[in-house]
């Protein structure tokens, strides 16, 4: 009888167990996790806050209802979960681990054939003057949502100060802001999602968070909390803001300490080398979820890339090997996605930067329009960015944001990627049509035909940082070809070369344009821009460009 031991009892872990034993029914399979509660949802846990989830209880059951406890282990898949129970030590040798009960401190030695290490990772906790005062919370286990959220029942909370503008942190401002508690997020990068989104995208994102009642200081470093007993001020190096409530979210590290101690190699990121067969060094010894390091299927570099999405397939690869078979986990493509408030947010693959970094020569071009047919109830605008290799024409990431749906298109894109698809296989995709669903040509296949026309000249687009730059300097002139009530409903603020022309005019207003000037041309999505561009160019004009995304895009300050 094959005797199995697995580390930690949320995703990875569990769902190892769970596949070992489907495909062994003979193995003796023992968890060990430290903490009480198991297989747990930690995602949804900034939902249980801003009240869609009612009962915290939701995140440790199965769809059908049943509590993921051990009982339902033992009884269900035949797995001795042991909660509360402590590894401390590893011995390769003897191949076994030392447990200690967290109850009675009692320690034993427990034998494995095959060992699995599922430790996850921790929440950063920065050694700041005041960090030990009360109210601080790091949202890394359903206690923190159950004091949160009953803060906020019992009207304690009036203002929380969420630090870190990734994932949970947005995703907490939301919950903040939908239950009317005033919210701030620090962020001591430039941007908001720094991880993951390009300087444009993100600047999109931080002026809707905004705009929706999110205060934002970016570029800005927390020095210390300030309370008695609990926290009542956060001091930051420009100001000093008042908090009931704060939400730490600044990243993780990977619990190594095991893998160290036990001579486990570790990679080049910090977190536990293994193979594509989530193997460690030690091929007795399998590892996976936020402990372990991944590929990128792009790049082909390690990354560390903690999500419960790759924790739960790391979980099936180890089950499927250690039950005798030989199955490899390709890696990751770095796909997240996000809500804030009612704008979604997704990227896969590489952004731009880290295409630039790896040394790619690509093409990007950023488009938006509406997610389905302008008559239809419900149609809302997305913004897609492509990054394209420019030889091989091979997509390498894509980022998208909207009030639309994002999240199919962003999927879309993820399996493209995966399969290591060109701009014109993207195009080709044979993408389902429907009005209630997308228009015609899907956003998708738009923003691969804007690549397409970038490749062969055909287009002239530049981002809107380079546009802002431009319109900065006072050179250019911004053509904008909308309708006068357009024009006057919202325009770029502080555009001094701006040129309010319609579309339907431009051919007979041409005169007004100088051949010699640089003309940018623009409208609420650029689409009328790139047809203006069309005329001036046959037109005889040029240097003229098309400010991609149009106003939907710009993630700078406009007038209304």
């Amino acid at each position: 009888m094959k005797k199995v031991v697995v580390i930690g009892g949320v995703a990875a872990g569990l769902k190892s167990a769970a596949k070992v034993r489907r495909e062994d029914p003979e193995a003796q399979i023992t968890v060990f996790e430290k903490g009480s509660l198991i297989s747990y949802g930690a995602c949804g846990m900034p939902y249980y806050v801003g009240g869609l989830v009612a009962d915290v209880n939701e995140f440790m059951k199965t769809p059908a209802g049943a509590m993921r406890n051990p009982g339902f282990f033992k009884n269900v898949k035949d797995i001795d979960v042991r909660i509360r129970t402590l590894v401390t030590a590893i011995d390769r040798a003897a191949k076994t681990v030392t447990v200690k009960n967290l109850e009675t401190n009692e320690e034993t030695a427990v034998p494995y054939d095959k060992l699995v290490i599922a430790t996850g990772a921790s929440p950063v906790r920065p050694p700041l003057p005041g960090i030990e005062l009360g109210g601080i919370h790091q949202f890394w286990h359903p206690d923190d949502a159950v004091a949160v959220r009953s803060g906020i029942d019992a009207g304690r909370i009036k203002s929380a100060v969420v630090i870190g503008a990734g994932l949970v942190g947005m995703e907490m401002a939301e919950a903040f802001k939908t239950r009317g508690v005033d919210v701030t997020v620090i962020e001591m990068q430039e941007r908001v999602f720094p991880a993951f989104l390009d300087v444009e995208i993100a600047g999109s994102v931080a002026k809707y968070a905004t705009e929706n009642g999110i205060k934002l200081l970016l570029g800005e470093k927390v020095e210390r909390f300030n309370g008695e007993g609990t926290v009542r001020e956060v001091v930051t190096d420009k100001r000093v803001i008042p908090a009931d409530i704060v939400v730490l979210s600044i990243g993780v590290r990977p619990n190594t300490e095991l893998a160290k101690a036990a001579g486990l190699a570790i990679g080049p990121t910090g977190a536990i080398a293994v193979n594509e067969y989530m193997e460690t060094s030690d091929p007795d010894i399998y590892a996976g979820g936020d402990c372990v390091e991944n590929t990128n299927i792009i790049s082909g570099k390690k990354v560390f890339a903690p999500m419960g999405s790759t924790a739960n397939k790391h979980g099936r690869v180890i089950g499927e090997n250690i039950g005798g078979n030989r199955v490899k986990f390709r890696g990751v493509l770095n796909t997240v996605a996000v809500k804030v408030l009612n704008l979604h947010v997704g990227k896969t693959g590489l952004t731009e930067r880290e295409a630039k970094e790896l040394g790619y020569q690509y093409v990007t071009a950023m488009v938006a329009g509406p997610d389905k047919p302008h008559y239809m109830p419900g149609s809302k605008p997305v913004t897609i960015k492509l990054i394209v290799e420019a030889d091989s024409r091979k997509l390498l990431g894509a980022q998208a944001f909207g009030e639309g749906e994002v999240v199919k298109r962003i999927d879309v894109m993820a399996a493209a990627l995966t399969m290591g698809m060109t701009i014109d296989d993207l195009f080709d995709m044979d993408l389902a049509y429907a009005p209630p669903y997308s228009s015609p040509i899907d956003n998708v296949a738009v923003a691969a035909n804007a690549i397409m026309n970038k490749l062969e000249g055909k287009l002239k687009g530049i981002s809107s940082l380079t546009a802002k730059e431009k319109m900065d300097e006072g050179k250019a002139i911004f053509l904008d070809v909308r309708s006068p009530e357009e024009f006057n409903q919202i325009r770029l603020a502080n555009c001094r070369g701006v040129k309010n022309i319609p579309l339907g005019q431009l051919r007979t207003r041409l005169s007004e344009i100088g051949k010699d000037d640089e003309v940018i041309a623009f409208c609420k999505i650029s689409l009328r821009g790139y047809e203006a561009a069309c005329i001036l160019e046959g037109a005889g004009f040029e240097n003229v460009k098309v400010m991609e995304g149009g106003i939907v895009s710009w993630p700078y300050a406009c007038e209304k």
